[in-house]
């Protein structure tokens, strides 16, 4: 018997899921995006969601849903376009079959987003036309030109912004800061790009730097300028430590600028880093008016480095944990006795005193004791002041010197690289040569320890040279500020207990050793 077919044609496309039979509109909707905020680009803005709004309505066949728009964001991904999102999760929710843009540029400048958001949107029978190229997603060519097309935006992002890197990193070659004004204390835009000085804000300044060399931490300070109603960098009433730290350490209140701090890592993520030297930095002397002197910025990093040193031992409360126990090595800390009563007194002593096995013999001191005793020492200390100062001079010229340091850190290198070398070489011989794993393995670990040993003497005269360097920048300081001081002081002075002073260690006699950072110590 005769076989019979009958085709039965399809009712449903396969792509937009629509009935194939029935003229129903499929539901559309437009997405425009600019990728700045400039005016010039607003016009173009409001051009692109007029003209889908238009476009879209003049199709008998669509039915308008609504232009989806982002509005001063980049294309290179999609992770911060809220307009874009929306559009997306209205499409996959069924309330949009087809989305009509501009260009494949405007939709996504990343190959990887653009082909997974498309394909997601492909699953669920949404499709996508780009109207400057013509290309229908569902078309049977429309991925090929999509991947394409796509691949070639991905690449002129990259070329933007190897352009607009290049010409930041000429900016930083010939010296040309730029700032964050909006919230940069101190300093506005002035003419020719340069950084000009804001009164108002420039006292702040100083009020800061002020406060930290008087023994104040960052958020006593921060604390002490919300009591006052000043306002932060960006206009408000709070401040963070963080913030007060940051303007502590920021080169270009001394009038410097070092350029290029972070760098970007990818033009896609637009990720930034920390520059540790994986880029060029630029530093600029003397870029710009200065609100603070290079000695006292030198002093407050000095001082900030100390204090980090000290982790949690630092105290404002017990003369900036200069205050050592002579017996123990320990702080001296400040103690109140009879804090609720007419006999309320305060002392100090050592804070190990009764924690140890054998309690410390050196005794308690109140504070105008200490603080009579500096006094002598220093009045003693300028009564000398010339010999110090020449002194400092030649410590600087002797010990300071890095001359021979340098070469020895250059004879390490040569010799890591000539280990790195063997490595290489006898790594390559055992890919070509048959021999013993035994003896290969040995012979590996030998080389290990002589790059460990090599590469250990190395760091040991990296970290020799950075204390001779800071020691040198110290006593740099040290002289400076001897030459300005007073030669006869008669009362206490904070500033200069922190500036000058290295420790004060108080011995079992009572007496107390002021070692100055010069190195020199005077008995009081």
């Amino acid at each position: 018997m005769a076989k019979t077919i009958t085709v039965i044609p399809p009712n449903i496309n396969p792509l937009t899921h629509l009935p194939s039979l029935i003229n129903q509109k499929r539901k559309v909707a437009g997405y425009a995006r600019v990728s700045t905020d400039s005016d010039e680009q607003f016009t173009s803005y409001e051009a692109q969601i007029d003209y889908y709004t238009n476009f879209i309505k003049s199709r008998t066949d669509w039915e308008y849903v609504k232009v989806y728009t982002d509005e001063g964001i980049s294309a290179l991904g999609t992770k911060h376009r809220d307009g874009f999102k929306k559009m997306i999760a209205d499409a996959l929710a069924g309330k949009i079959d087809l989305i009509v843009t501009k260009s494949v540029s405007r939709f996504a400048r990343n190959t990887v987003d653009s082909l997974v958001t498309i394909r997601k949107l492909k699953e669920k029978g949404v499709e996508c036309y780009f109207e400057k190229e013509g290309i229908y997603t569902f078309d049977g060519k429309g991925e090929l030109l999509l991947t394409i097309m796509s691949s070639l935006a991905q690449e002129e992002s990259r070329s933007i912004s190897e352009n607009v890197t290049w010409g930041q990193r000429k900016r930083f070659a010939d010296g040309k800061v730029s700032v964050g004004y909006s919230n940069f204390l101190g300093f506005e835009k002035g003419e020719n790009d340069t950084l000009k000085v804001v009164p108002e804000q420039a006292e702040t300044v100083r009020i800061i730097y002020k406060l930290f060399l008087e023994g104040k931490t960052t958020q006593g300070i921060a604390n002490y300028l919300m009591e006052h109603g000043i306002l932060s960098p960006s206009g408000k009433q709070i401040w963070q430590a963080s913030t007060v730290a940051s303007i502590l350490t920021n080169e270009k209140y001394k009038g410097d600028a070092l350029l290029q701090k972070r760098f970007t890592v990818d033009f896609l993520t637009k990720e930034l880093r920390i520059n540790n030297g994986e880029v060029p930095q630029y530093y600029v002397e003397g870029s710009h008016e200065a609100i603070i002197t290079p000695e006292e910025f030198e002093l407050v990093q000095d001082e900030m480095t100390r204090r980090k040193e000290l982790g949690r031992a630092y105290s404002d409360k017990a003369f900036h944990s200069k205050l050592i126990c002579g017996d123990c090595g320990g702080f001296y800390g400040r103690k109140v006795w009879h804090s609720s009563d007419e006999y309320r007194s305060v002392i100090f002593q050592c804070n190990n005193k009764f924690k140890n096995t054998v309690k410390c013999t050196t005794p308690r001191l109140t504070e105008d004791e200490i603080k009579q005793r500096f006094l002598t020492a220093y009045n003693e200390l300028m009564g000398n002041r010339e010999n110090v100062i020449a002194d400092c001079e030649l410590i600087k010229q002797t010990l300071c010197d890095t001359v021979e340091l340098d070469n020895r850190i250059k004879q390490c290198e040569d010799e890591l690289t000539v280990i790195m070398n063997l490595m290489q070489v006898h790594i390559k011989k055992n890919t070509e040569i048959a021999q013993s794993q035994i003896e290969y393995a040995k012979e590996t670990e030998r080389i290990e320890n002589r790059y460990k040993e090599e590469h250990k003497k190395f760091e040991t005269l990296c970290d020799d040279k950075t204390i001779r360097k800071r020691k040198s920048k110290e006593l740099k300081v040290f002289i400076g500020t001897l030459r300005h001081k007073p030669l006869v002081l008669s009362e206490w002075d904070e500033r200069i207990w922190i500036t000058l002073l290295d420790t004060a260690t108080v011995m079992m006699d009572g007496s107390i050793v002021f070692r100055f950072k010069s190195g020199g110590e005077i008995t009081a």
